[in-house]
């Protein structure tokens, strides 16, 4: 008995060091993802969006491979922030791959699909404004509005409370109305903001 106590102690170590090797790495990984995420969200609550950016690009660096939810919430804030920061086209570009990542895979979060969603519309309307300001044609900018027009349709149906379906129907209105103005009121009219 006590040979087995005398194992056990001594091999107490090299457990410490085989987790701290192992595991160990990805909770250090961990806790330094959740600092820069914790200071991501502060630069966005400051409206200090290059900052925030910044600090959401550096968190998903950090991220562990295994940790795909937080991954996708991270992307999801990482391009709200740069609809803010002056990279719309990017933002819309990575905000639709990650729909349509959450949309085919069928462990997805509902809420986070959701608020993707809400997201990619969002960018979608900002882009139908800035190309129409930008005198682009018809043509070009129609399928952009009602690529959003459709998605905000969508989260209408799918609201589960009234305030969701209060605010997607504001939305989907918007979006109709911004497919039916005139140039002329239009740029007579104060730039979009989140």
């Amino acid at each position: 008995m006590r040979n087995l106590l005398l194992v056990t102690w001594l091999a107490l170590p090299i457990g410490a060091w085989a987790y701290h090797e192992g595991p160990g790495q990805d909770r250090m990984a961990l806790d330094e993802a959740a600092k820069v995420v914790a200071e991501a969200h502060q630069a966005a609550a400051d409206k200090d969006w290059a900052d925030a950016v910044r600090g959401y690009e550096d968190a998903l660096a950090k991220l562990p491979k295994d940790q795909e939810s937080t991954a996708q919430r991270l992307r999801l804030e990482l391009n709200k922030a740069r609809m803010q920061a002056k990279g719309l086209s990017t933002a819309r570009e990575e905000l639709e791959s990650l729909v349509d990542e959450l949309a085919t895979d069928q462990k997805a979060d509902p809420q986070l699909l959701a608020e993707s969603r809400q997201a990619l519309a969002r960018a979608q309307f900002f882009t139908t404004w800035l190309m129409r300001l930008e005198g682009v044609s018809r043509e070009e900018w129609e399928p952009e509005i009602e690529a959003a027009r459709q998605n905000w349709r969508l989260l209408a149906e799918q609201a589960t409370t009234p305030e969701q379906k209060e605010q997607s129907g504001k939305d989907l209105e918007a979006a109709i109305r911004l497919a039916r103005i005139e140039i002329e009121d239009l740029q007579g009219l104060p730039l979009p903001s989140e």
